[in-house]
């Protein structure tokens, strides 16, 4: 996929995404019902209507959609995609559940094994992210109305933002601190003078790293393949890398199983 198509499929992800957030935003500020998926994560209402709204408006691309809601297409229909979307249509259902604003909407623009462009949008914010390859990551608030990629771009910010602060800062979660992170914790207090712990929910913990805000962020618990392919192309379109934990590379998708090998968001590597 050359520069223009990349291009002209962001600016239909970015518009999908704000649309997704919009259905998300109706449910958030209603009396919402939760439901159990099969793995006791709750889905709520917003989960399925933003899916559809994204899912359809991604249909004029006629690329194929791999999402949280439609997880279940066989792999050997799936192995043999070029160029497809990967879909969250709502990162950080248990933080929407609490209503602490920190959830999001990720669309991730993937060729082959790897994401070449990716979209992240804030809804309680009306904060855009987006990146993809040949370009640079940015940063757009308020979001705004998205009549071109290029004036898109003149409203944003580039990443990384320069940061003045003399402290190392390590992305945590709030729901998911493991043993082996806290681990990891202790052995960067060795190498650096100043740490501080910076939480935050859903695929925004990239973001952090990706805008300067945070160094790295270790993450050695479960997480999905939706949850960080956008995350991972803006994180790299802003110079950063995400490293597979075990074997040093660069994270891989739309594998057979796609649950994802612990990682790292880092300095590139």
């Amino acid at each position: 996929m050359n520069k223009v198509q990349i291009e002209k499929n962001i600016l239909i992800a970015i518009k999908a995404a704000l649309l997704g957030g919009e259905d998300i935003l109706d449910v958030y500020e209603s009396k919402f019902a939760v439901e159990q998926k099969d793995d006791k994560s709750p889905l709520t209402l917003a989960d399925k209507k933003a899916n559809n709204t994204i899912v359809k408006f991604l249909e004029q691309t006629e690329l194929p959609v791999l999402s949280e809601e439609g997880k279940e297409i066989p792999y050997a229909e799936r192995k043999n995609w070029e160029n497809y979307w990967v879909v969250d249509p709502l990162d950080g259902t248990k933080e929407f559940v609490k209503r602490n604003g920190e959830f999001t909407v990720n669309i991730a623009l993937m060729e082959g094994e790897y994401p070449i462009g990716g979209v992240i949008f804030v809804p309680v914010k009306n904060q855009l992210y987006f990146g993809y390859e040949g370009s640079k990551a940015f940063f757009v608030e308020p979001a705004g109305t998205t009549y071109s990629l290029k004036s898109i771009k003149e409203r944003g910010v580039k990443l990384p933002i320069k940061q003045k602060r003399i402290t190392f800062n390590i992305v945590g979660s709030r729901s998911h601190m493991s043993p082996e992170t806290e681990t990891f914790i202790e052995e960067q207090k060795k190498k650096h003078k100043l740490i501080d712990i910076v939480s935050m929910g859903s695929s925004l913990k990239i973001c952090l790293v990706a805008d300067g805000t945070a160094d790295v962020y270790p993450r050695f618990a479960p997480t999905m393949e939706w949850d960080t392919a956008a995350g991972q192309a803006i994180a790299e379109a802003a110079g950063k890398s995400v490293i597979n934990y075990e074997t040093g590379k660069r994270l891989n998708y739309n594998k057979e199983n796609l649950l994802n090998s612990w990682f790292l968001v880092g300095p590139k590597v």
